[in-house]
């Protein structure tokens, strides 16, 4: 059973480590992103458009991401992103932090 559509604030809080976890094998497009979320999620998160690209776009201003203009498989000038060296020391960050909230968080509901 797919979780329900998350709220902004959750969105926020996780939009991040999502789309840089997606990017750590290599460049993809932004559809691409959105898709291997749900696949490795099992549909359990998707993330839409409006929120994907603003996302991906803070993400290139903060010199995470680099975006560039390539040719798609159907020969279509795709967008595609790509982690940077300072994309990988945040995703690394993020996961380190993300390990230990989910932990205090199981602690905390398995009402350890």
């Amino acid at each position: 059973m797919p979780i329900p559509p998350p709220n902004e604030y959750w969105l926020r809080g996780t939009l991040e480590l999502l789309l840089l976890q997606a990017l750590r094998s290599g460049p993809l497009h932004g559809y691409a992103i959105a898709r291997h979320i749900e696949r490795v999620t099992e549909d359990a998160l998707s993330v839409e458009e409006g929120s994907l690209y603003p996302a991906l776009h803070r993400l290139e201003e903060r010199g995470l991401v680099l975006a560039n203009w390539t040719k798609g498989a159907k020969g279509r000038r795709v967008r595609t992103y790509s982690l940077t060296a300072a994309g990988r020391r945040r995703l690394e960050a993020q996961k380190r932090d993300w390990s230990l909230f989910s932990r205090a968080m199981a602690r905390m509901v398995d009402g350890r």
